[in-house]
């Protein structure tokens, strides 16, 4: 293998690792967006299920499912 060849492997190498490095910088950040989403998303629905709770407390006859109908 001749200096030129060598030299050319080690530059197509080298455009490889930038392309590579790119691509996973790319990657990371589609990734903490999504991870700040998840998280936005979740803070969402445990406000969503405390709102849920506190409706069905405080509707008139749904505290007890064990309590025999009216006609009993």
């Amino acid at each position: 293998m001749s200096m030129s060849e060598l030299e050319s492997r080690i530059a197509d190498l080298e455009v490889r690792l930038v392309f590579q490095d790119d691509t996973l910088q790319a990657l990371n950040d589609v990734v903490a967006a999504q991870q700040m989403e998840l998280e936005k998303l979740r803070r969402s629905l445990e406000v969503l299920a405390r709102r849920q709770a506190d409706l069905a407390a405080s509707m008139p006859g749904e505290a007890s499912d064990d309590a025999p109908p009216p006609h009993y």
